[in-house]
């Protein structure tokens, strides 16, 4: 099990686009979605994934990831709740950190998020000039939100 410290913004501007390393087309559909638990499964690049998330801070959850059969999962999205969420991730660094951007298509189409992801806290002195407001906490932007809700009404 892993303790991940996870913060979220929206992106303002395109300043990241310069400093792409990586990016990757994901599907990702929610099995179940509770207030301090999510069980999701994630296509990316050919493989298949399980993710169970506990935890109810905003900041810290516990995660437990598990590789499944894309056979499998692609039967598993028969019984998706909400809708199927499809982004395309980009992994862009700064300083010591690889931000995850999602620019997101679809139903959510012209929604771009940044994820943070460390085992430590970082200063808000150390965070990229282009990430916007940022959204830690604010359940509406959690991708189980999104599949079941829909994009935020004060969202760009």
């Amino acid at each position: 099990m892993a303790k991940e410290i996870e913060r979220k913004f929206l992106v303002a501007g395109d300043g990241w686009r310069v400093a792409i390393e990586k990016s990757s087309s994901i599907r990702q559909f929610y099995l179940a979605a509770a207030p301090d638990r999510t069980v999701r499964v994630r296509i990316r690049d050919g493989a298949a994934w399980l993710t169970l998330k506990f935890g109810a801070q905003a900041r810290v959850r516990d995660e437990f990831e598990y590789p499944i059969p894309l056979t499998e999962a692609e039967e598993m999205r028969a019984f998706a709740i909400g809708t199927v969420i499809e982004k395309t991730r980009h992994n862009v660094r700064f300083g010591a950190h690889v931000y995850e951007v999602d620019v997101f298509a679809g139903v959510l189409s012209g929604l771009v998020l940044a994820e943070l992801e460390t085992s430590e806290d970082v200063a808000d002195a150390q965070l990229p000039h282009w990430l916007g407001r940022e959204v830690t906490g604010e359940s509406a932007y959690y991708n189980a939100s999104l599949a079941l809700n829909g994009k935020p009404e004060n969202s760009p």
